[in-house]
């Protein structure tokens, strides 16, 4: 869990946080890791209105609740806005995979407008990375390995972390 002091917490009492069970982000991550991430995103970047989109109508086939933030869009598959908001949320995902140690930083409007504008329930975001997860095997095939599903199942679940801070 997020702590709401910049560490992402493996505490299940976040404010009894200490040293031992806290960590950053970043901190999570081997430098390897962090390279294999980065690495994944860039490679990402040119397709990412189709993963994007992708995970979104996933995420809405599995999670049929969460079509209610996106009432004012077009969300069948393939659509402009689903392949515009898709691509919007991996290029954020991406931005964030360049420089994980400033991951709090760089997601801090993400924050803002999830939480106090959009109002998103935060539960949404666990189950939105487990989308891109199956989208990214699906995409990648041989090459999302175990050391590469492991890496980026550790680094969604901190982005989710991060964007969900701001409800605590």
């Amino acid at each position: 869990k997020q702590a709401g002091h910049g560490h992402f917490c493996l505490n299940r009492f976040p404010n009894t946080c200490s040293a031992l069970v806290c960590e950053s982000p970043a901190a999570m991550l081997s430098k390897a890791e962090k390279e294999l991430i980065a690495a994944i995103w860039a490679r990402l970047t040119p397709v990412a209105d189709d993963i994007g989109s992708e995970a979104l109508l996933r995420m809405f086939t599995t999670v049929p609740g969460t079509k209610t933030y996106f009432s004012h869009l077009n969300i069948s598959p393939r659509s402009p806005h689903m392949l515009s908001h898709g691509k919007k949320i991996v290029l954020a995902i991406g931005e964030g995979a360049q420089d994980i140690s400033q991951l709090a930083d760089r997601m801090a409007p993400l924050q803002t407008l999830h939480a106090y504008q959009l109002r998103i329930n935060p539960t949404y975001f666990k189950l939105f990375s487990h989308c891109v997860l199956v989208t990214l095997a699906c995409y990648m095939g041989e090459e999302f390995t175990p050391v590469a599903h492991a890496a980026m199942d550790k680094y969604l679940s901190a982005f989710g972390a991060v964007l969900a801070e701001k409800y605590r």
